[in-house]
């Protein structure tokens, strides 16, 4: 079965062909990715990742057997439909594919690609990441740093893409570049665990950024027409979100190398701009000194000397094809609170909430949709979910009183109002489905269904509150599909 779009390297549907609240070719999904939902990684004779090391020492709890993806795919998929969803955002793990340097396991492709075709068989259409915060052990917990990751990242993208191409053509190279270098060189929340290391960041960043032109690069060879870009934790801060697009757009605009800087400087003056317009009130002290301490330390702008080779050297004038967004709470200023505090799989102390605190804003989502897509971008928005506390094993709701089923629906009520204001957003994806892995621990809920783990592996058919949020998910793409725009009104 051939991807769809396959005529047009830019065809998208566009805001200007709408059949009523949506633009044509809308898509509601469901993302997870495969470290947290496949089973199967960092256990004894089974492939280890980068990790691997926190499993063993304890300083994060084994996966195990996850939400048993890998083997259980048709019921997930049968789940995905259930949902009211016709589209599917995971990602394929490298270190299942690779697990030793050369050693490739066509057996695991061939999986990939029937569950690939799986999902296409039901209507679901997949958005492939091809890095989602791990990589192979093997190549070492540092891996980022490297001279050589761009190209052993190209290698990789060369590997697979071919054997999943049949099936799928709308990719993300790698997954929140923003969150994976703060997470791993600020926080210490990811491997290797490392805080406050400036310069490990800005070389992280500068190759990642240059390991998805080349991704980008191989990807196109094969397929034209694919919709390739990659995403970002969604920030309203210019110099850890915003300003990774606009280095890969520069020369599309007409940047010359050497005006690079110069023009950032200009679009962060307008990014914030609009960050001002939307907050409005609710711009504290904080958020602008938020701003201009992320400019200061990370200082991107001068420090990406390897993208700007890439870029400039590509065969694609701009090398991105859609703005990849992951919206959940996108102040910066809230993620601040005073050190001596744990993460939730009990590693060092960071800058950031639990997952659980953090702050939903339906009443930003707009106005950053609208920033994201400044250069008249199609948008997906490719994770967005609400996770609540739980306490000795037991699920509570939340002190602000957000529910799932509100949740969606004050969202879905935000990208309709981005959509009216002219934004070409087509698609949503809710994060997640299940309850699954949240990067050291099992703590923290995020699914439409919860996961029941003593046992075995057990789905529910409601969410950790008891709500029947895939009910709500359902009747509200159900209900926008048909344009009935009253599936957004306040439930009393």
């Amino acid at each position: 079965m051939a991807p769809s779009d396959t005529t047009d390297p830019r065809r998208h549907a566009s805001p200007a062909h709408r059949t009523g609240v949506l633009p044509a070719g809308f898509r509601f999904g469901v993302s997870d990715s495969g470290y947290q939902a496949e089973g199967g990684y960092n256990g004894p004779g089974e492939p280890a990742n980068n990790w691997a090391a926190w499993e063993a020492s304890g300083r994060a709890t084994p996966t195990g057997s996850a939400n048993e993806l890998w083997t259980r795919y048709p019921e997930h998929l049968d789940a995905v439909r259930e949902a009211g969803c016709d589209a599917y955002r995971t990602s394929v793990e490298w270190t299942r594919v690779e697990p030793r340097p050369g050693a490739v396991d066509h057996e695991a492709i061939e999986h990939y690609g029937t569950i690939l075709r799986a999902a296409r068989n039901r209507g679901i259409e997949p958005v492939v990441a091809l890095h989602h915060f791990t990589h192979p052990a093997w190549l070492g917990p540092n891996f980022w740093l490297r001279p050589d990751a761009p190209q052993r990242f190209a290698d990789w993208a060369e590997l697979i893409v071919p054997h999943l191409a049949p099936y799928c053509d709308r990719w993300i190279t790698i997954n929140e570049i923003n969150a994976e270098v703060i997470g791993s060189y600020l926080i210490g929340y990811f491997p290797p665990g490392q805080r406050f290391r400036r310069r490990s960041m800005q070389r992280a960043v500068d190759n990642m950024l240059a390991a998805h032109v080349a991704a980008y690069e191989v990807i196109h060879r094969h397929q034209p027409h694919a919709r390739v870009g990659t995403s970002t934790y969604a920030f309203w801060s210019y110099d850890v979100d915003r300003i990774l697009l606009d280095v890969l757009a520069a020369r599309a605009a007409g940047v010359t190398r050497t005006q690079v800087p110069a023009w950032l400087t200009q679009r962060r003056r307008a990014h914030h701009r609009t960050a001002l317009e939307h907050l409005g009130a609710g711009q504290t002290w904080a958020d602008h000194a938020v701003h201009g301490a992320l400019r200061m330390y990370f200082a991107l702008d001068r420090h990406l000397p390897r993208t700007l080779d890439a870029v400039y050297a590509s065969p694609h004038e701009r090398t991105y094809d859609v703005v990849q967004v992951n919206f959940y709470d996108p102040r910066l200023s809230r993620y601040l609170r005073l050190p001596g505090r744990r993460t939730a799989g009990h590693r060092h102390w960071g800058p950031d909430p639990e997952h659980w605190e953090q702050v939903p804003g339906p009443e930003h989502l707009a106005g950053y949709l609208r920033a994201a897509a400044v250069d008249d971008d199609e948008v997906w928005i490719l994770e967005n979910g609400l996770c609540n506390p739980v306490v000795d094993g037991v699920s509570h709701r939340r002190p602000d009183g957000m529910d799932r089923p509100t949740y969606l629906r004050q969202h879905l009520a935000a990208v309709v109002d981005a959509i009216d204001a002219g934004v070409d957003v087509t698609g949503y994806y809710a994060w997640a489905l299940f309850d699954n892995y949240q990067w050291g621990e099992y703590v923290s809920r995020f699914g439409l269904r919860t996961v029941e783990r003593e046992h075995g592996v057990k789905f529910g058919e409601l969410d950790a509150l008891g709500d029947d949020s895939v009910a709500a998910y359902r009747a509200l793409a159900d209900g926008l599909r048909a344009g009935d725009r009253s599936v957004l009104a306040e439930r009393r």
